[in-house]
């Protein structure tokens, strides 16, 4: 008789183990879940070697069993396979089925190694070829879906197109169709199949709802294009009114590969669509002797040099007080590359329509340069200009 256990026994006695696990008894916990995981029943990651680089042969086994069958059988396996994923929104798992499902009704159907190469059964080509269409239908439209919830739409209506081809009447596949263009903005594309769909049964829900959704892109759409068509009708008035305005008054401009970056200032009128309205220019007052400068953003053709002067004067840099209105001279370079000396008390606009200067890039240049050192600064300009 086996004697009971009791609190007091040192070691419990232990039966000798089957020689086929005998080898697990030396083993740690992680070195058998390491082992467990190579079974394919066991698997919680993808390892389809045995550990040292080779095959697994269990997995291989697995997965050889997935292609046993017919075709039909087969590929109505990864069908059904790739429908369990989806229903779980497992997307990519899902469209690797309906590949393999596809993949496999287009391959060549394998015999057995042994199965004698004549066997003598019937077989219903006509039933098979209608049931690998249905299961081909399916899993076109079911991959579609799959790449619609992956954003891949052209891929997408390449599936849709595909299903379509099958079979002309698949409502699935014009509303997946429909929503991928709309998603792509393709709305005539997207009319077209919510459209086709709704003839196909006009009672579907999800296409009466996609067709409010493309209706109202649409008018979103144009209302954009309305706006930005607007505006561009605009801008040109604009400009050919700023042209006009200044043709009128003669003054020239030029533009160059190199303009200044001047953000917002411009060339304006005060009425952008009134060639007679004032016109104002951004422009830079440059003391050339100093390597200074002023920005004036809008200097209005009615203003004269010595009233900006007058408030920009005295210049926190001109320690000699060099710098004064009745001090300085104004100089401005002319259309051949040569300077003028214009009048501080003249009008803007009458210098730049004298024809003698231009406006290049959008800015009006000013040399402002203290009357004891004008000719010295004139010398040195004209030798910096030689050709």
């Amino acid at each position: 008789m086996p004697q009971p256990l009791s609190k007091d026994n040192a070691q419990l006695p232990s039966a000798a183990l089957p020689p086929a696990m005998a080898e697990i008894h030396s083993k740690s916990v992680d070195e058998l879940l390491k082992e467990m995981n190579r079974l394919p029943l066991f698997m919680t990651t993808l390892d389809d070697t045995d550990g040292e680089g080779g095959e697994n042969p269990g997995l291989e086994a697995m997965k050889a069993l997935a292609y046993e069958g017919s075709r039909v059988e087969v590929a109505e396996n990864f069908r059904q396979q790739g429908n369990e994923c989806a229903r779980a929104k497992q997307w990519q798992d899902a469209k690797e089925f309906y590949d393999k499902a596809i993949d496999s009704l287009k391959a060549p159907q394998k015999r057995k190694e042994d199965e004698p190469e004549a066997v003598e059964y019937e077989v219903d080509e006509e039933t098979d070829a209608k049931k690998e269409k249905v299961i081909e239908e399916a899993a076109y439209v079911n991959r579609a879906l799959c790449h619609l919830e992956k954003k891949n739409y052209r891929s997408c209506i390449q599936d849709c197109a595909s299903t379509l081809r099958l079979n002309p009447s698949n409502v699935k596949a014009f509303y997946r169709s429909s929503t991928a263009c709309l998603a792509l903005d393709k709305l005539p594309e997207a009319t077209d199949a919510c459209t086709r769909g709704l003839a196909l049964d006009s009672a579907n829900a999800s296409l009466k709802l996609l067709s409010s959704k493309i209706t109202a892109r649409q008018t979103y759409l144009d209302s954009v294009a309305k706006v930005r068509r607007e505006r561009e009708e605009k801008a040109a008035s604009e400009k050919s009114t700023l042209n006009l305005a200044l043709r009128s008054r003669g003054i020239q401009t030029q533009s160059t590969e190199k303009a200044p970056d001047l953000e917002d200032a411009a060339v304006k009128l005060s009425d952008s669509l009134d060639p007679s309205s004032t016109l104002s220019f951004p422009a830079i007052l440059l003391y050339p002797i100093h390597s200074q400068s002023d920005f004036v953003k809008a200097f209005s053709e009615k203003e004269k040099i010595a009233q900006h002067l007058e408030y920009i004067f005295p210049l926190p840099w001109d320690l000699s007080n060099e710098y004064t209105v009745d001090g300085v001279d104004a100089y401005m370079e002319t259309t051949v590359r040569g300077l003028i000396k214009v009048g501080k008390k003249m009008s803007l606009g009458k210098i730049l329509g004298s024809g003698k200067v231009e406006v290049v890039d959008g800015l009006v240049k000013i040399n402002i340069v203290p009357k004891e050192k004008a000719a010295g600064w004139i010398e040195e300009f004209k030798k910096r200009n030689v050709k």
